[in-house]
């Protein structure tokens, strides 16, 4: 099978895109009518099916692509060498997020939504930082430390440590299965298998795990989460499936379009006035779903694998810049859009300098993280006694 040498530029690309969607995604959050840390006090309906257009797929091509990226640094070191670069690259982001990025956005949530509990910052802070807060409603309790959006960091560590580990004494057969499922994916079965995999993982696990980002009983996130992880890892380097991906990328993209259309009539029809719907009918929806969620990635690599092959500073200069972009993103959106819905202003206006704000304070952190060296692995950045 023919196979990649080099790191692609197409799945940086990717990343650096699907990163900076995902900032979008949570800006949006705070506007539509879905529950969130904080919000508005003038929900906007129509950004569900906006928000649905990304929805089934946006992290699940996240967890692909950083399988990928797993993989060109595996084939360059030992698995001891993989696991210890992994855990210095995402664990010390993590822990430094949990006490220092994260817990505005805990004071906030209870601000809004408990606001009885309210009390100084300062005071939620040791309470936040000791697990001692008992900050409990009707609708539960706020466990604290948390790690909120970080979840992802943490899942992906968790994930490269067990990769590591079955790296270490399977290495061989692990490029093997990459190999037939290079082969074996290269014509339409690239679009039926995995869409296969992910309705049944929806129907059979979905309706008994609620998704909680609380690692321990996430199980359905799990599947699709590790199994796209580590088909990235595996697939990474087949230029046969690349170039399936290329040739499926329009009737992927058309497939992906019809369930999104499909799936957002159906959510919208369900959304708020309490039917439920048929047993059948939901059984459906999840298969449409699985479609629009893997034909969707389908079409962004082959698409990415088309036209974006070209790397160079500007694509260096993102790629380092996502993960210091990721951790502190949430926290600014939430801090800035309770400040600003107090304002009253014009809400395109408001959104408008949401989005701005939250890309500045993104663009400076990560210009004075890069530049300070005890900054850079808080950041995501390898140690440097010098400045980029």
């Amino acid at each position: 099978m023919s196979q990649t040498s080099d790191r692609r530029p197409d799945l940086d690309w990717i990343r650096v895109g699907a990163f900076f969607l995902l900032i979008l995604y949570h800006v949006g959050m705070f506007y539509v009518p879905w529950d969130w840390h904080v919000k508005t006090p003038r929900p906007v309906e129509w950004l569900e099916p906006v928000m649905q257009l990304t929805n089934p797929w946006r992290l699940t091509l996240l967890f692909l692509v950083s399988g990928a990226a797993t993989r060109f640094m595996a084939d360059k070191m030992s698995a001891g060498g993989l696991a210890g670069a992994r855990t210095w690259r995402l664990l010390p982001p993590l822990v430094f997020a949990m006490f220092v990025i994260v817990p505005p956005q805990s004071y906030y949530e209870i601000l809004e939504q408990a606001p009885q509990l309210a009390e100084p910052f300062w005071s939620f802070y040791g309470k936040y930082a000791t697990a001692s807060g008992n900050w409990c409603d009707a609708d539960g309790c706020l466990i604290t430390p948390t790690w909120n959006h970080m979840w992802f960091v943490a899942y992906l560590l968790v994930y490269s440590l067990l990769l590591a580990v079955v790296w270490a004494v399977a290495r061989e057969p692990l490029r093997r299965l990459g190999e037939w499922l290079g082969e074996g994916l290269r014509g339409w079965g690239l679009l039926l298998w995995p869409i296969v995999v992910l309705a049944a993982f929806r129907i059979v696990l979905m309706p008994m795990f609620e998704v909680t980002h609380a690692l321990v009983d996430d199980w359905y996130n799990h599947a699709v989460s590790l199994s796209a992880f580590l088909f990235g890892f595996l697939t990474a380097r087949s230029l046969t499936l690349r170039d399936a991906y290329i040739r499926l990328r329009w009737p992927a993209l058309t497939l992906a379009l019809l369930a999104w259309a499909l799936f957002a009539t159906y959510a919208w029809q369900y959304r708020a006035d309490g039917a439920e719907p048929p047993e059948v009918l939901r059984q459906v929806m999840r298969v449409v779903y699985a479609v629009d969620q893997w034909c969707a990635i389908a079409a962004i690599l082959g698409f990415g694998a088309r036209h974006l092959t070209r790397g160079g500073p500007v694509l260096t200069w993102l790629t380092l810049g996502v993960f210091p972009f990721y951790i502190v993103h949430q926290t600014v959106i939430v801090v800035v859009g309770h400040h600003l819905a107090k304002v009253g202003m014009n809400q395109a206006l408001e959104a408008a300098i949401l989005i701005a704000a939250t890309f500045g304070a993104c663009l400076l952190t990560y210009e004075v993280a890069r530049r300070v060296p005890l900054l850079r692995p808080l950041f995501g950045l390898k140690y440097r006694t010098k400045p980029a």
